[in-house]
């Protein structure tokens, strides 16, 4: 099938030689599923090495309708995607309708007012959902499409299927990074138009926001935004930045003109990954690798 006229595009693919198509009942699949994006990965649960790899754009999408249709065809041309006996599937959504809540405030029948602080929502169309996170006092309410979360839910009736947003696995991540470096940093993840800044203070969760980007000056002035509002300096803090972004790209030195402590965060340590990954820079798909720490 061409997948141009499908509606997907396949840009990125990593897969180990390891991978055993006859141990799906030990591996965990997750999905990252974006307006016009969506992220694979697969992890072997008995070793915890990377196996699989995949990244597809989804250029045409306009509405949810359109989304779903895409996934539809992406999912029933894929030869794995569709089988049903993984140990476990974990979907992130990547959107902006969320809300972080002190888990000592949290009330489950205030969910939708949490969300109505922060976006627009209709219950007859979307799911609300939460996520207790592990490493910090917060816990995540999101909202999803109720036809995406259905369609997931009955495409894996046999597996242990679990919902979270983004900003957990960038979240539990950043912490996880801060408790092996031993320091607090500003944490950046440069996603496709939207930029995620984390900050931690004695490794405990201090500030995350999302940001909308359309021209490349606005990176900067959302950082300079917040360093401004938390009192951090330009000059000494620590940033460390993953990605969509190049080593040798001409954005990254532009951020360094402006923060001179900036630099690369490293793959989780949590995870193995054989030398097929070394085709992929260590500061890529922080956010899809991240989704392990989340149960």
């Amino acid at each position: 099938m061409n997948t141009t006229t499908a509606g997907y595009k396949l840009i990125k693919k990593i897969k180990d030689a390891k991978f055993d198509v006859d141990q799906l009942h030990q591996y965990n699949l997750l999905l990252q599923v974006g307006v016009r994006d969506l992220q694979v990965s697969i992890i072997d649960s008995s070793s915890n090495r990377t196996l699989l790899l995949e990244d597809y754009v989804l250029p045409s999408v306009k509405t949810y309708k359109e989304l779903q249709s895409n996934l539809e065809n992406l999912f029933a041309d894929h030869h794995l995607l569709m089988a049903g006996f993984w140990k476990t599937v974990k979907v992130s959504i990547k959107n902006n309708k969320f809300s972080l809540v002190p888990s000592s405030l949290f009330v489950k029948e205030a969910m939708v007012d949490y969300l109505r602080l922060n976006a627009k929502i209709n219950t007859e169309t979307e799911e609300i959902l939460y996520y207790k996170h592990i490493k910090s006092d917060a816990i995540c309410v999101f909202a999803m499409n109720k036809v995406l979360h259905n369609w997931f839910t009955n495409l894996y009736p046999n597996a242990e299927v679990g919902f979270i947003h983004q900003s957990s696995s960038l979240i539990e991540g950043a912490i996880n990074f801060a408790k092996i470096n031993k320091k607090d940093s500003m944490y950046l993840y440069i996603d496709r138009f939207k930029l995620h800044i984390v900050t931690l203070r004695n490794g405990q969760l201090e500030y995350y926001n999302q940001f909308g980007i359309k021209q490349f000056s606005e990176y900067i002035r959302y950082i300079m935004l917040v360093m401004k509002g938390l009192n951090k300096s330009q000059q000494k803090s620590d940033v460390v930045i993953w990605g969509y972004i190049g080593k040798q790209s001409p954005h990254y030195n532009e951020f360094y003109k402006f923060i001179k402590n900036i630099s690369f965060g490293d793959r989780p340590e949590y995870l193995k990954f054989g030398f097929v990954f070394d085709e992929v820079q260590d500061h890529h798909f922080f956010d899809l690798y991240s989704m392990h720490l989340c149960s």
